[in-house]
């Protein structure tokens, strides 16, 4: 390495790590840094252009060559990419492989994919307590948070609005119940209470923030920001939905360490080959069934089956099961229109360079600790 590009990457590293910078994205980046690219995150995209942080501050740069015809390809928040270190207008090269990437459906009614974020360690998925829950969505989240590679993690927002402590305590349950692996937490970022447990928890990498209209993600987000860094709009009383404060995703550094992207509320989060994500958020069920009499047992009449005798003896909840047959049909009808073969090469790269990026945080840890 010449001694110009040793001085790009030490500044890349003292001035990117707040972002997510380590080792093994170094190393992705060498054949860029002997062409005199630049390394920066994405922390912003809009209509063809980027905002990109960079050792020198954010630039902005155009998509234009990174523009294919799979959208799941498209630059994102999240990306680390090469990007010229001038020119107007300034372009991004490339974009660096994938760890982990957080994909819906455009619709539940359609097959095609959106990545809504890419990189991402933790997969908050915020749920508002001033409306009733919707257990349904919140397992459908769930699905695409583990399918995404990330860990996902569930909030209950505007808590102080739950006055009863015996209605909260089963309303975390039934959360839980739902989302077995996952943890839950109760916050109000009004009062600042359960926000001690959620900041150390996204310390410790990049985590993404989702969720419905007015599940009062702005205000967590600026509650963990600790300062009014995203509009913020009362949600209705009627049914707790506020307006899209939040329109892009945004990228931003935590005071306490780690990064948050921030999302626009999602009317619609249709799954997109997710059925290891599904069999995540209904392990019990995947467990069950493997006792069934029959391998291919529907769990609908069969003789034997396992599924349906924990349904019979009150151990599983028939909204659980109802939910879980729903959510595979639909992956079932997504993943017959799409291109299986392409996705499976996606998302087996997306795991080896997942494993690697961990390992080379440990080391980093281990040095910097």
């Amino acid at each position: 390495m010449t001694s110009s590009s040793a001085f790009s990457a030490s500044s890349a590293f003292s001035s990117l790590a707040p972002y997510g910078w380590d080792e093994a994205w170094a190393e992705e980046f060498t054949p860029y840094d002997s062409e005199g690219l630049l390394p920066g995150r994405v922390i912003r995209v809009d209509r063809g252009q980027c905002d990109v942080i960079t050792a020198g501050g954010v630039v902005r740069a155009d998509t234009a060559f990174v523009t294919p015809h799979d959208p799941l390809r498209v630059v994102c928040t999240g990306d680390w990419v090469a990007v010229e270190p001038g020119g107007n207008p300034r372009y991004v090269r490339t974009y660096l492989p994938r760890r982990t990437a957080f994909v819906r459906s455009t619709s539940s009614k359609r097959s095609e994919g959106q990545i809504l974020a890419a990189n991402v360690d933790h997969a908050i998925v915020a749920v508002s307590l001033a409306v009733e829950l919707d257990l349904g969505r919140v397992e459908r989240f769930l699905a695409l948070a583990w399918e995404s590679g990330a860990q996902p993690v569930v909030v209950l927002t505007k808590a102080d609005l739950v006055a009863d402590p015996v209605t909260l305590s089963h309303l975390v349950q039934d959360v839980e119940t739902s989302a077995p692996g996952v943890p839950v937490l109760t916050v109000s970022a009004r009062h600042g209470e359960g926000l001690d447990v959620l900041t150390a928890l996204v310390a410790g990498g990049t985590s993404v923030l989702l969720g419905q209209s007015g599940a009062g993600k702005s205000t967590l987000a600026n509650a963990l920001i600790g300062e009014d860094v995203m509009e913020v709009q009362a949600a209705r009383d009627v049914d707790g939905k506020g307006r899209h404060t939040t329109t892009t995703r945004n990228l931003l550094a935590l005071p306490g360490g780690g990064v948050l992207i921030d999302t626009p509320g999602l009317r619609g989060v249709g799954l997109w080959d997710a059925e290891g994500g599904v069999g995540q958020v209904f392990s019990e069920i995947e467990e069950l069934a493997e006792q069934c009499r029959f391998q291919d047992c529907a769990h609908e009449s069969e003789p034997g089956c396992a599924v349906l005798a924990a349904v019979d003896a009150g151990d599983l909840p028939v909204r659980r099961l109802e939910s879980y047959r729903k959510l595979l049909r639909e992956n079932q009808w997504i993943t017959a229109k799409t291109d299986q073969r392409l996705r499976s090469e996606i998302r087996r790269e997306w795991k080896r360079r997942g494993a690697e990026g961990k390992a080379a945080m440990e080391m980093k840890r281990g040095r910097w600790g």
